[in-house]
């Protein structure tokens, strides 16, 4: 649509020029884990009317391709989260997302993907609150992995370490517990218990 980002600029904001194992640089790679309000503002302001055409359904075309594909699972998947941090919005697009994400992988895009969009296309098989996913999360993360070698392989041991961190809380609860204060959802006393826990959320 005229005026909107491309996927282009999504993936040139998210991931800067990856390197020839396919890594993003440290400036980058640290706006994906760190909470930084000035970073979630600049999203808002360049790329939300993209979100929201984009979680209306719109672009389809992206999807013909896996970098496209790849853009809208960024859009929907982690920018939701630091665009809307701290209310129900972080979650709206999930199940989208998710969607999404699976129909690139069973189209076989993950395989034609640099390592770092590899791992982007995978996360919301993390974020999701079903078991079946969340174990098909971490067998693509032991296959990704096991294809890694050398310095790579390392920061993928941390990737396949989170999926299985989410797996078991997902298996234990069915669903993740510290979503449910601001999703309205009320805690299991078991729920209570483990949220005082030190990386009970994410």
């Amino acid at each position: 649509m005229e005026g909107l980002p491309s996927y282009e600029d999504v993936l040139d904001h998210w991931f800067g020029q990856l390197d020839g194992s396919g890594r993003a640089d440290e400036e980058h790679g640290r706006r994906w884990w760190q909470k930084d309000p000035e970073f979630d503002r600049s999203l808002r302001e360049r790329f939300s009317a993209l979100h929201a055409v984009l979680l209306g359904g719109g672009l389809r075309e992206w999807r013909a391709e896996p970098r496209g594909l790849l853009a809208t699972v960024i859009v929907l998947d982690q920018w939701s989260r630091n665009m809307f941090r701290g209310t129900a919005g972080m979650f709206a697009a999930d199940e989208l997302a998710l969607q999404t994400a699976l129909e690139g992988i069973a189209l076989g895009y993950d395989a034609r993907l640099p390592l770092d969009m590899k791992v982007f296309l995978y996360m919301p098989l993390m974020h999701s609150e079903r078991v079946e996913v969340q174990r098909r999360c971490v067998e693509l993360f032991e296959a990704l992995v096991k294809a890694t070698s050398g310095e790579a392989a390392e920061g993928l041991e941390k990737n396949l370490d989170f999926a299985r961190q989410h797996l078991v809380i997902v298996e234990r609860f069915g669903r993740f517990p510290h979503r449910n204060a601001v999703l309205g959802r009320a805690s299991t006393p078991d729920e209570v218990e483990f949220l005082k826990q030190p990386g009970s959320s994410f």
